[in-house]
């Protein structure tokens, strides 16, 4: 298949081409540029790849939950590329697909996002279940304390930058992998599963997965 992917849900901007199987991927340390750096990144991925845009046949990008504002631009610049073009645009659930992405084998994998300040999102995955695309969407959102309640045995909790919990993770011997494996590249396998799956949505019901009201920051 002939995929772009958009990941900028949080700490991190990647955007990826799949052209036949031949992955394609670019990154940013611009995230919170994501506004200004996303269409250039995407412009010259599209190059690198050798692929015409018109040879797409869906965008992917990654829905969250994530940072309010970089959801926002990812989600809008690939509703308008998926649009002009006439093709699909797969959301793919960013928690379970963190956490596929992970090398974990045995026991459980916890895939975790910050919030707010203080704040998480997070889930916790079978391995086999996340390959076999039998996804839940039972998600939490909690504090460093509810995180290191909710870990049972085998469990490895992956995430990126979350460096107000690893005292919590080094008090309680967590293992804890920073997810710098995450990237768009991470969306395919699921995107191509979804495709096949004809699980898809009209443009107009893609919305980013938000799950807090925006609060802007005052003084």
């Amino acid at each position: 298949m002939n995929i772009l992917a958009i990941e900028c849900t949080h700490a991190a901007l990647s955007v990826a081409v799949m052209n036949s199987g031949i992955v394609t991927e670019l990154k940013s340390a611009d995230w919170r540029k994501a506004a200004e750096a996303l269409v250039p990144l995407i412009e010259e991925v599209i190059a690198e790849s050798r692929l015409q845009l018109k040879e797409l046949e869906c965008i992917a990008v990654s829905s969250g939950p994530g940072s309010f504002t970089s959801l926002r631009i990812g989600m809008a610049v690939a509703k308008g590329i998926a649009y002009g073009l006439g093709i699909p645009l797969i959301a793919v659930p960013t928690m379970p697909a963190m956490a596929a992405s992970s090398k974990v084998g045995a026991g459980l994998v916890m895939a975790v996002i910050q919030a707010r300040k203080g704040e998480y999102y997070y889930a916790s995955y079978i391995p086999a279940e996340l390959f076999s695309g039998a996804w839940h969407n039972d998600i939490h959102r909690g504090s460093p304390t509810d995180i290191t309640a909710a870990v049972h045995g085998r469990t490895i909790v992956v995430g990126r930058r979350l460096d107000e919990l690893h005292p919590f993770f080094d008090e309680f011997g967590i293992v804890y992998e920073e997810a710098d494996f995450f990237s768009a590249r991470s969306l395919f396998p699921s995107a191509e599963r979804l495709y096949r799956g004809m699980d898809t949505a009209g443009l107009g019901k893609v919305a980013p997965d938000y799950r807090q009201m925006f609060l802007p920051h005052v003084g």
